[in-house]
């Protein structure tokens, strides 16, 4: 005799049917709590990531560091006012940053040498301020940024740009120089991008890229035997002589025009060929406008070019 088998049945039905809304509205609750505590962790790491960079930021993170070495001894408190709102104005445009260093700060590190040798210790005591900067931008207290909406970058350090302004087979000290710039140079090479007037190099505006290149650079500049050997431009010689029996700073060393980084004011005689400021140039440098037994005097000359960076700057 067989016995009808009763069918299978879900065990509990009433309870399963019971049970799945609520399971979707734990999986619900879980996924909102999930989100919340996602979204806060967000917010969190958003807000220490933007305290950290503004922390960098004011550690030294600029692209560009300008450079300029004050004598507060000697300059009047207005002439050193126009030079910092002239580099400030330029470091707000394009995102750079300023360092105003003080000579006396490094007399004791020059010993006996020239008071002109500080301006190596305060190159590098900018680059130890301000160690994640890429490039430190050197500019004379007797010079002016005159085209201020040109950033360096557009100007020299775009890629290809240099390049193309870069002097090849060049006498390396003006005029005929038995050293020359090497004829294959590459742009990717170079770490230190200087002019030349038409007697020496230039260092009163200098673009040095921040790596081991810049401190080995300013060591050698620096050398107690450069600084006492008594030459009669000081670091600007001590440059010359280096440029010329140093092919492992010239190897990695550009030479540009003068009136892309430097220009001379009418007033300057050294300037080369073509080196008297134009209107568009970057900078105009009053070399030598310290000498007043020729008849030069500093604010006399830099007076004209400020009030037309003045009107440069309104007219933006």
């Amino acid at each position: 005799m067989q016995f009808a088998v009763p069918p299978r049945r879900s065990p509990l039905p009433i309870a399963r049917s019971s049970r799945t809304p609520y399971r979707r509205k734990q999986l619900k609750t879980i996924a909102i709590f999930s989100f919340a505590i996602l979204s806060l962790l967000y917010l969190l790491h958003h807000f220490f990531s933007s305290i950290s960079t503004s922390v960098a930021a004011s550690a030294g993170t600029s692209g560009v560091v300008i450079v300029t070495l004050l004598d507060r001894k000697q300059f009047s408190e207005s002439y050193v006012k126009k030079i910092i709102a002239n580099r400030e104005d330029y470091a707000k445009r394009h995102g750079y940053t300023t360092f105003f260093a003080n000579t006396a700060d490094y007399t004791e590190a020059i010993g006996d040498a020239p008071q002109s040798w500080t301006i190596v210790p305060a190159v590098r005591h900018a680059l130890a301020t301000h160690p994640k900067a890429a490039y430190i931008f050197h500019l004379s207290p007797h010079s002016l940024i005159m085209n201020p909406s040109k950033s360096l970058k557009s100007l020299i350090l775009e890629q290809g740009r240099l390049e193309s302004l870069m002097l090849k087979d060049t006498p390396v000290v003006p005029p005929d120089s038995i050293i020359k710039t090497f004829t294959h140079l590459q742009e990717k090479d170079v770490d230190l991008i200087l002019t030349q007037d038409k007697e020496d190099l230039n260092p009163g505006s200098f673009i040095l890229r921040n790596g081991e290149f810049a401190r080995f650079f300013l060591d050698i500049w620096f050398d107690p035997l450069y600084r006492n050997y008594n030459f009669a431009k000081a670091e600007i010689h001590g440059l010359d002589h280096i440029m010329q029996w140093h092919p492992t700073v010239l190897a990695r060393t550009a030479l540009v025009p003068q009136r892309t980084l430097s220009s001379y004011g009418k007033d300057s005689p050294a300037a080369s060929l073509d080196g008297v400021y134009q209107d568009g140039d970057l900078v105009v440098h009053f070399q030598g406008c310290e000498d007043a037994e020729k008849g030069r005097d500093c604010v006399s000359e830099f007076e004209p070019y400020y009030k037309l960076w003045l009107k440069k700057v309104k007219s933006d």
